[in-house]
């Protein structure tokens, strides 16, 4: 088997639960631990990313939200109080990649155009009606618009369509013991 080496950062926990399940596996409860009053904003980006991830049939019943793992140990968050870094090995078609940029413009609510044309046409749509990405989508006034962004997050997968850069990070949707190769507090 080939095998890839990527990094986490968690919730000192993880290593708890680890221990005494032989998995890690990310929770509702842990976003709302991690994000308190925010979560709300990034769940419903969280719960399309579950819904529309290409390798969903590989979800485990017991896994409710995918796990994030970087492709370099420099990429990953620097520990902080309370958190581990786990150093995994693994296969790597167990990781779904996931473009940084386009993340990011789901986060924030955005669209993610096709190409400069589409992009050109999405702002010029926005300019006449005088709103952003993020008041269409918030409000119940703009329904059309709202749709156009949530579908274009499909492209979030589409290795062909570049935003920004083509840096990327990954999901997998657990973490198992044998994986774990080193923990770094």
């Amino acid at each position: 088997m080939n095998s890839i080496t990527v990094w986490t950062k968690q919730n000192e926990n993880a290593a708890k639960e680890l221990d005494e399940t032989g998995r890690y596996i990310a929770k509702k409860e842990y976003i709302f631990k991690d994000l308190g009053e925010h979560a709300y904003l990034v769940l419903e980006a969280y719960n399309w990313l579950v819904k529309n991830t290409p390798v969903t049939a590989q979800k485990p019943d017991y896994a409710e939200f995918p796990i994030w793992v970087s492709f370099t140990r420099e990429a990953t968050m620097l520990p902080s109080a309370g958190t581990i870094i786990l150093e995994l090995t693994l296969d790597p078609s167990l990781i779904t990649r996931v473009n940084i940029d386009k993340w990011g413009a789901i986060l924030n609510y955005s669209y993610i155009p096709a190409d400069e044309q589409d992009a050109k046409h999405h702002r010029q749509l926005l300019e006449q009606y005088g709103i952003s990405d993020a008041k269409a989508y918030m409000s119940q006034f703009y329904p059309q618009i709202k749709r156009k962004i949530i579908d274009s997050w499909s492209r979030l997968f589409d290795e062909s369509i570049v935003l920004g850069s083509n840096k990327s990070y990954g999901n997998v949707w657990e973490v198992k013991k044998e994986w774990v190769t080193r923990i770094i507090r």
